[in-house]
């Protein structure tokens, strides 16, 4: 990748910063129901999960249309390249970023540390990735996982806003196991395997590695506590009577 290439890079994902900046205003016009609008530390929240929902799913159909449009970028994950894989890792370097200032700014590092690892995990691989134009193919592999993300935050907005309608709920909370496992744990196992039975351990190879082994552990967290909350409600510990308005958690 050349100088030029990357400061174009570099103008994308401030583009993309841009974008959600702008989609954050909007989230301001959309009506919020009585159970956010009755408790201040839940709008900033249910703002926050609007614009990542639209995140979802833009990046997690792009993804998809990314492999289904270049099913041969499979075959060669450290090398590949494709225009829109690398927009696309552009594109949700820049969400990423937005979130994290959106977090930072709004007063909820504390509360929401969870996310700011998350992010500062996956946009310095991602940068790594658009410098050197190597292992893009796993990044839109591991950017499928905004497909599973998009019933994740339609249970999280649902559980916010108190909805009436419980078999709605029941419905998205069987829909979003099946697609963590197919969007989240399938593609996050697979690329596991690939990349310590065949990448270097070394430079680049190294980071991303280490960077993979340490999302492993976090979704495995994730995942255990998607289980008692909605699964078995009865082995939650810790939880009664905790206000978590103000929190925002990738999963709780």
């Amino acid at each position: 990748m050349g100088p030029g290439w990357r400061a174009a890079s570099a103008a994308l994902v401030g583009g993309s910063v841009a974008i959600f900046a702008a989609l954050r205003r909007l989230a301001l016009a959309v009506p919020q129901p009585a159970a956010v609008r009755s408790r201040p530390g839940r709008v900033w929240r249910w703002r926050n999960l609007l614009v990542s929902f639209a995140h979802s799913v833009l990046a997690g159909l792009w993804a998809l249309f990314s492999l289904w449009h270049s099913p041969e970028l499979l075959s060669d994950i450290q090398d590949g390249y494709s225009v829109s894989g690398h927009l696309l890792v552009c594109f949700s370097s820049g969400y990423f970023i937005h979130d994290s200032l959106d977090i930072i700014f709004n007063h909820q590092s504390r509360s929401s540390w969870e996310y700011l690892v998350h992010h500062a995990m996956a946009t310095s691989a991602f940068v790594s990735l658009i410098i050197t134009g190597r292992f893009l193919v796993a990044a839109v592999l591991l950017l499928l996982v905004e497909v599973s993300n998009i019933f994740l935050t339609v249970r999280m907005l649902l559980k916010m806003s108190n909805v009436p309608s419980p078999a709605l709920y029941e419905a998205n909370k069987y829909i979003n196991l099946v697609m963590y496992f197919a969007f989240r744990l399938a593609p996050q196992a697979y690329l596991t395997w690939y990349f310590l039975r065949h990448v270097e351990v070394q430079g680049q190879g190294a980071f991303l590695t280490a960077n993979l082994l340490l999302l492993d552990a976090m979704i495995l967290m994730y995942f255990s506590r998607l289980l008692r909350s909605d699964f078995f409600p009865s082995l939650r510990k810790g939880s009664a009577g905790r206000d978590v308005d103000g929190e925002k958690f990738l999963i709780d």
